[in-house]
């Protein structure tokens, strides 16, 4: 039986964010649909940015914006708010400019993509393990 999900919940938005994960990397790995790809990291770590910020007692706002979710992190000091910069700069653009028409796009670069997605994935993994377990 499906049980219903918690925003306020931060174990709900990793286990949401290692399903798409495992996604992207099925993509990456077929080279299929990098601009999708991209988009959809950028949103993995948009949920795993909250995950941690819930974690820490931030209350959930509706955004999109990596950039004003990392200076809520850095604000409350969080431990990996410095490894996660690089990660969220390099998709706060494109998590917008893949979505529409009207944007230039560059060839694909795959192979920075697959390391991205490594990137994002270890700090998925670092989250996950300040999470407490469910009771």
């Amino acid at each position: 039986m499906p049980r219903k999900t918690d925003s306020n919940n931060p174990r709900h938005w990793v286990e949401i964010c290692e399903e798409d994960l495992e996604g992207i990397r099925l993509l990456a790995t077929n080279e299929t649909s990098y601009r999708m790809c991209q988009g959809k990291l950028a949103e993995v770590l948009e949920k795993l940015l909250k995950a941690d910020l819930i974690r820490l007692g931030w209350p959930l706002l509706k955004t999109h914006d990596l950039g004003k979710l990392m200076d809520e992190l850095h604000s409350r000091d969080a431990p990996f708010a410095k490894e996660a910069d690089p990660i969220a700069q390099a998709l706060a653009e494109v998590y917008f400019t893949n979505r529409y028409p009207g944007f230039d796009s560059g060839e694909p670069d795959w192979d920075g993509l697959r390391q991205l997605v490594e990137q994002v994935a270890a700090l998925l993994a670092k989250v996950k393990a300040r999470i407490p377990a469910e009771k």
